[in-house]
């Protein structure tokens, strides 16, 4: 039997403000439906992934901003690197460490992400 990671959920305060964030990312916003004045679920996927988040009111129980080290996979940080620069989001220097090389960047509540080149640049 396959147990599939699919869906993964991100605590924040504002939906609207996050998913114009995660949209400047590039992530594709799948869902956003309001189901009651207590529920709204919006799903976003990152490009290429089979694996999206989700979030909104009455999502998850975390704390805003409580998601530490979502790491998402590309074939080239440095072009990744340029992409996010360029959408405007705040990412620092590649690092270049023995088992990858990274880019990192935070959401609006904190929440922090990992950008992997599987392969570090420098081998």
């Amino acid at each position: 039997m396959d147990f599939k990671l699919e869906l993964i959920g991100v605590p924040v305060t504002d939906v609207d403000r996050a998913k114009t964030f995660y949209e400047q990312v590039g992530f594709h916003a799948d869902h956003d439906v309001t189901v009651s004045e207590d529920i709204r679920f919006v799903q976003m996927t990152p490009p290429g992934s089979a694996c999206s988040i989700a979030f909104g009111k009455g999502i998850t129980q975390m704390p805003p901003g409580s998601l530490d080290n979502m790491q998402v996979c590309v074939d080239d940080i440095e072009q990744a690197h340029a992409e996010l620069t360029g959408r405007g989001i705040d990412v620092g220097e590649i690092d270049d460490q023995p088992w990858g090389s990274f880019v990192y960047f935070t959401d609006p509540d904190g929440n922090r992400w990992a950008v992997q080149q599987k392969a570090p640049r420098n081998r």
